[in-house]
């Protein structure tokens, strides 16, 4: 991706984010100098890297495979292994409609993924065999809103506006928007998107970028290049 085409992106999905009147945080709009002083002053931002995510999971296809995300808050791994402490993280997330986020589960993380407004968002799920990986034939059993939902392996499960889905580390998923662009909430335990991500198939978890103009914004990929 060229970041003349983050840096729309992003200022695409601030307009979009406000239009449910979602409110972001103060660090979602620093400019890399603000950044670089902010990690001087109050380095919890860099290390909980918290910020803007902009993928296209390493395909080069943004409006086909991709997502948008920005981490307000999460906690410590060190917390979640004493269990207590900041042991929770959230998420703003944007997916656009009929844009693809690869079918993937975590080995630790369990997420609420809550449709939050905009059009339908779909899931394809599927479970785990003990050795990880999908289970082509095991019922799909997951709870939406406390109500426990059985679906065949490979069933979809449509969330409208207000809808959220619970997913348990080792439930496989993929989600798209169906007919409109879907803002997306994500409450979860700690987020650590450098190892708990698992895909289905061999794709980047985070964006090439093409350095054509300077970055409004960083991205979270950016912070150990940038901010050292």
């Amino acid at each position: 991706m060229r970041r003349s085409e983050v840096n729309k992106i992003i200022a695409d999905a601030k307009s979009f984010m406000g239009s449910f009147g979602f409110q972001l945080p103060p660090f979602a709009h620093y400019s890399p100098f603000e950044m670089k002083a902010t990690m001087r002053e109050s380095p919890t931002i860099v290390t909980s890297r918290l910020g803007w995510d902009i993928t296209d999971f390493g395909e080069g296809r943004f409006k086909e495979y991709g997502l948008v995300l920005l981490t307000t808050r999460n906690g410590t791994q060190a917390d979640l292994a004493k269990g207590k402490g900041m042991v929770y993280a959230e998420k703003i997330m944007i997916s656009r409609a009929k844009q693809y986020s690869p079918m993937h589960r975590h080995n630790i993380k369990a997420e609420d993924i809550i449709n939050r407004g905009g059009g339908k968002l779909v899931f394809e799920l599927f479970m785990s065999k003990a050795d990880g990986s999908i289970d082509e034939t095991a019922e799909v059993r997951v709870l939406t809103d406390a109500r426990e939902r059985r679906l065949p392996a490979g069933g979809r499960l449509e969330l409208s506006p207000g809808e959220s889905l619970t997913l348990l580390p080792g439930v496989w998923h993929a989600f798209w928007g169906e007919e409109k662009d879907v803002l997306i909430g994500e409450v979860s335990s700690v987020n650590d998107d450098l190892t708990d991500n698992v895909f289905r198939d061999p794709i980047g978890r985070f964006s090439k970028i093409e350095e054509d103009v300077p970055p409004v914004h960083l991205l979270v990929s950016d912070y150990d290049s940038w901010l050292k």
